[in-house]
């Protein structure tokens, strides 16, 4: 079920998903996941998101806690790109880049939205030239419960040729609260990661995870990973590199001994940014606990970032009378056994 929880004089509206296994808090301010809580292994319900108690919280901190990111998410290098012979120029707003959208990216956007039973459905529609962006773009985010899955569905539409990239910038801590994430264990369906320069956008070059840091694919504590010695880990100065999935169902997975909670992420799409929250800097979060670096872990599903500059055919052009449809779910259960 959908529940109104809180209504502002601004069209700021605080909305529950509420079912057996989960209730998730979003908010249609930046289509933005306030909480999501589940049952830990003795029956009492934590919240697997870092986060803020109110609304201006949300507004006046940039780190993009639990947010909707686009037109484009990650790094545009050079903060412009060309697009059928024309150049486009963007807000540099991480260094010489463009990062998430702009200024005022998606994540600050007011949406509208209806609900249904078990899902809410948020609509914007982004004008020609937003944020230096082609094209007019009819975005609608679908939030939806099925038991013990929490569900994102993206699609858009666009009336000339633009670029997009879409995620969720939500940060896990599976314990319930911002404390260090070295205990979690976390595993990926990568075989191959993007490397990083020292502003945190990609290169254009490719790895092979054998043998680094950066392989997970048979499961690993991720403090231990993090003290690993490797060149790519210091240039981000921890995780903050897109982890490209071969083909199966769950891409990736985090459990938290202490909370006995595993959470599964399944999606369409080709990649994550897997990012050890390392540039948090210290600060209130909900019931006054501390948000710092290093207290959660996003997993961030996209496209490959700056693609329209280093891929041959980019990902992240959707063209006019074309749909963008994407999915990723979270799966929240417990388990019983240490993989560590």
């Amino acid at each position: 079920m959908v529940n109104l929880v809180k209504r502002s004089e601004n069209r700021i509206d605080i909305l529950e998903l509420k079912n057996d296994s989960l209730s998730v808090t979003v908010t249609n301010l930046g289509c933005t996941v306030m909480k999501i809580l589940t049952a830990d292994k003795d029956g009492r319900f934590r919240d697997m998101v870092l986060g803020y108690d109110t609304i201006q919280e949300y507004q006046e901190h940039t780190g993009y806690l639990g947010a909707f990111v686009g037109r484009v998410a990650n790094r545009i290098g050079g903060a412009s790109f060309e697009l059928n012979g024309k150049t486009y120029q963007l807000a540099k707003n991480s260094g010489p880049n463009a990062i998430h959208g702009g200024i005022e990216g998606f994540s600050n956007k007011v949406f509208s939205y209806t609900t249904g039973e078990d899902e809410i459905v948020f609509t914007y529609t982004s004008p020609d030239g937003e944020e230096g962006y082609p094209g007019e773009l009819n975005v609608t985010v679908t939030y939806r419960l099925e038991a013990d899955k929490f569900i994102l569905q993206y699609e858009a539409h666009t009336d000339q040729d633009t670029i997009l990239n879409f995620t969720n910038h939500s940060y896990f801590n599976l314990s319930g609260r911002p404390c260090g994430i070295g205990e979690h264990w976390l595993q990926t369906a990568a075989d191959c990661f993007a490397c990083v320069d020292e502003n945190g956008l990609v290169t254009g070059e490719i790895r092979d995870v054998a043998g680094t840091p950066f392989d997970f694919r048979n499961g690993g504590k991720l403090g231990e990973h993090l003290q690993m010695e490797d060149e790519q880990l210091k240039i981000g100065h921890g995780f903050d590199h897109p982890f490209i999935f071969r083909d199966e169902k769950e891409k990736v997975k985090l459990y938290c001994e202490e909370s006995g909670i595993e959470m599964i992420v399944e999606t369409t799409l080709p990649q994550a940014q897997i990012y050890t929250a390392n540039f948090l800097e210290p600060h209130k979060g909900k019931g006054g606990d501390i948000i710092d670096q290093r207290t959660a872990i996003c997993v961030e599903t996209q496209n490959m970032p700056d693609s329209i500059h280093k891929e041959e055919n980019p990902t992240v052009i959707l063209r006019a009378g074309d749909t963008y449809r994407e999915m990723t779910s979270y799966r929240f259960h417990v388990i019983g056994n240490d993989l560590s």
